[in-house]
């Protein structure tokens, strides 16, 4: 490993309430990014950004995006201004050789990057790009592709993986949210020893695991970011995990993967 590489980092963002909330979610993040060498700019893949095609946002000055509904009106009165950075949007495009990226003008920041970001980065100076989902790959082939954007952690890009790596709304026990179920626990703990043994192929073709996957990835989105940091692990990094709780069915682990420096 470069000792130049910048650290990559999955968030479990959890709800969007996070972001104006002073809690041990949002102060873990603020603990993280204290840590980290100031990044030259940031590129996050949203588990609220799914397209049809890969796309990178490629606008000067991105919107905040509001993509949740029935919430306190502060959230909505949240902006969060991180200039754009496209001439990154363009490296991403020139790396990815698998697939066309496309550019895109209209998207923006969603929740799940600036409800972190807020917190991480509260002067919102750091250059900020969104690459997309595309709903029609295959875990393994959101893996390869993220393997392509290697080069950017040694030209000072930190690179963000923001979605949950236990993630069923439909189960989630709006009553009791504090009692993880145990089928979430073990997803949890799981799903961390096989990061923290490298245990990639496993990951990818998580609904081997055991009969926990189904529940605890029910569908992709929120789970594929962590693909995109894992497959970023370089020689000599090893795994810090922040944030390690487990809400119903919903875990809020995070980690970083860093080498000595």
């Amino acid at each position: 490993m470069s000792p130049n590489s910048m650290p990559v980092l999955f968030v479990g963002h959890g709800s969007p309430m996070n972001a104006i909330e002073d809690n041990e979610y949002s102060r873990g993040w603020r603990t993280v990014a204290a840590q980290l060498p100031p990044p030259a700019a940031i590129v996050c893949i949203s588990a609220h950004w799914e397209t049809s095609g890969t796309h990178v946002t490629a606008m000067e000055r991105p919107r905040t995006i509001h993509d949740f509904f029935g919430f306190p009106q502060a959230l909505y009165a949240i902006e969060y201004p991180a200039p754009g950075q496209p001439f990154l949007a363009k490296e991403i495009q020139a790396l990815v050789e698998q697939t066309r990226v496309g550019q895109d003008l209209r998207w923006g920041l969603d929740h799940g990057t600036w409800s972190v970001l807020r917190h991480m980065f509260p002067d919102a100076q750091v250059p900020t790009v969104q690459v997309s989902l595309d709903r029609a790959r295959s875990p393994q082939e959101h893996y390869d592709l993220a393997c392509e954007l290697s080069a950017l952690r040694r030209r000072g890009v930190l690179v963000i993986g923001s979605g949950n790596m236990v993630h069923n709304l439909r189960l989630l026990n709006w009553e009791d949210i504090e009692t993880p179920y145990e089928w979430a626990q073990e997803a949890d703990a799981e799903l961390k020893r096989r990061i923290l043994t490298h245990d990639h192929q496993a990951l990818i073709d998580h609904r081997r695991l055991g009969t926990w996957a189904a529940l605890a990835v029910p569908t992709l989105e929120h789970y594929l970011p962590m693909l995109y940091v894992l497959a970023l692990q370089e020689e000599g990094d090893e795994p810090r995990f922040f944030n390690e709780s487990v809400l119903s069915s919903l875990s809020m682990t995070g980690f970083v993967l860093a080498g000595a420096r």
